[in-house]
């Protein structure tokens, strides 16, 4: 008899959402998280909000966010590139998760203040990222759940597509571990800079990763190697523009920057490179990871003037300042000159005047540029002038494990695993093939993390 009925491999928001509802099943449910204790949680530690269909405004949701327009805009940031079956089923299963997970203990408030155009769509928790872990723990051990802390999975017992039992190396050597169903909520492998590599190429040495050194992808290549379908790619991933001055792990939300549409971007030449003012901030955030990374030096420098200092969520580390646009290029190592005349060329693009709102496109642009900004143009004219570095900051990646709507693993020859599962970033590439909208992360870790705790306490019965 095994010893487990269900194990669980991960500690963030998908493991803790799958060993609840096994639990609440009447499951045996064991967690091993590979980081210590104060460090649980992976990428979850980080976040602040979920996005999730709901019908009608609340007391912390400023208005409906209807599941048409919640796929409307995962088809927009995806350009189509989901398993829109499974995507339509997971937004579906988004609107009851609101109440679910609030009868798991955690608790919402209003978005933040300079948190642009989330009001509406997404719901913030009280206490951030790290509170909702605490909530989800508490409620998981109240049920009976057993939480392992540094014990790592380093070896998969699987014979045709039958999960039997896991290797787990913790601080007092190794064990195996037993269980009727197996559910992989681990993470991606984001911190493994060797596959990053394998998609990036060398400029992945210049790479910061925002959350945790323990994702290294270990499950997810011991899966793929036991014959478990691969989804995805190697360069596909959530990456944002994050501070140049983060550490290179765990630097988390606090590093992240959100003025880009407030002011232009310019790499080390001095030169922009693309469109600012795209679309809304939360549909487009997460793809200027991407192009800092194909930039000289994976370096570009966010710059801004007074009248925008309040206007967003400030990062850990102050902008760098100066009164004239030349000391500021002086300041961060860029032309002088060039940087003046970039400057100044794009404000005399300018032909806004509309009035200035981030929650929607203003259509004040540029007209005559190589590349124009399209929405929220405003003229850099007003000292002191500010600017931040950035670097590529990855949050996760996508290349991950199959699965159906039963959040079960799927084999390369199409059958189905009968005891293994799958939830959260290991399995994200089914949703996300290329770009990101912010909070859909905890959304697929929440649902699919509920579905795979479920299904996985009906094979264990």
């Amino acid at each position: 008899m095994p010893q487990w009925d269900v194990l669980v491999a991960g500690g963030g928001n998908a493991a803790l959402c799958a060993a609840i509802a096994a639990a609440r099943a009447g499951c045996r449910v064991l967690i091993v998280e590979g980081a210590p204790k104060f460090y649980r949680g992976g990428n979850t530690r980080h976040t602040r909000n979920m996005r999730c269909a709901h019908d009608h405004a609340t007391d912390t949701l400023t208005g409906p966010y209807s599941e048409e327009e919640f796929f409307d805009d995962l088809m927009r940031v995806t350009g189509g590139n989901t398993d829109q079956d499974l995507s339509r089923m997971m937004i579906a299963q988004s609107k009851p998760m609101l109440d679910w997970i609030q009868q798991q203990g955690v608790r919402f408030q209003p978005s933040l203040g300079g948190t642009i155009s989330l009001g509406r769509t997404n719901s913030f928790f009280l206490g951030g990222g790290r509170s909702m872990l605490n909530a989800l723990y508490r409620t998981a051990q109240g049920l009976g759940v057993e939480v392992r802390y540094e014990h790592e999975v380093v070896a998969l017992d699987i014979e045709k597509g039958h999960f039997r039992s896991a290797t787990v190396r913790h601080p007092a050597g190794t064990e195996t571990i037993t269980a009727a169903s197996f559910v992989a909520a681990c993470g991606g492998f984001q911190a493994d800079f060797d596959w990053l590599k394998e998609g990036w190429g060398g400029k992945a040495e210049n790479f910061l990763i925002r959350g945790t050194p323990n994702n290294r992808g270990t499950v997810t290549r011991m899966l793929i190697d036991q014959g478990v379908r691969q989804i995805g790619d190697p360069s596909q991933c959530h990456a944002v523009a994050i501070d140049a001055r983060a550490p290179r792990y765990d630097g988390g939300i606090i590093t992240r920057l959100d003025c880009v549409v407030l002011g232009v971007v310019v790499n080390q030449n001095a030169e922009r490179f693309y469109d600012e003012g795209e679309d809304i901030w939360p549909k487009r955030y997460a793809i200027w990871g991407r192009l800092v990374a194909d930039q000289p030096g994976q370096q570009a420098y966010i710059i801004f003037d007074a009248p925008n200092i309040e206007r967003f969520m400030p990062s850990l580390y102050p902008p760098i300042s100066d009164p004239t646009l030349a000391g500021l290029a002086r300041k961060l190592d860029l032309d002088p000159v060039r940087f003046e005349e970039t400057i100044t060329g794009f404000n005399a693009a300018v032909i806004g005047g509309r009035p200035f709102d981030t929650n929607h496109k203003d259509g004040n642009t540029t007209r005559g540029l190589a590349i124009d900004k399209t929405n929220w143009a405003q003229r850099i004219e007003t000292p002191p002038y500010y600017a931040y570095p950035v670097r590529p900051g990855i949050t996760f990646t996508y290349l991950g494990v199959k699965v159906g709507h039963d959040a079960r693993m799927l084999m390369a020859d199409g059958t189905a695993s009968d005891n293994m599962f799958a939830a959260g970033e290991i399995m994200a590439g089914n949703v996300l093939g290329q770009g990101y909208a912010a909070g859909i992360g905890m959304t697929i870790g929440s649902v699919f993390g509920r579905i795979a705790g479920q299904e996985a306490a009906k094979h264990a019965a």
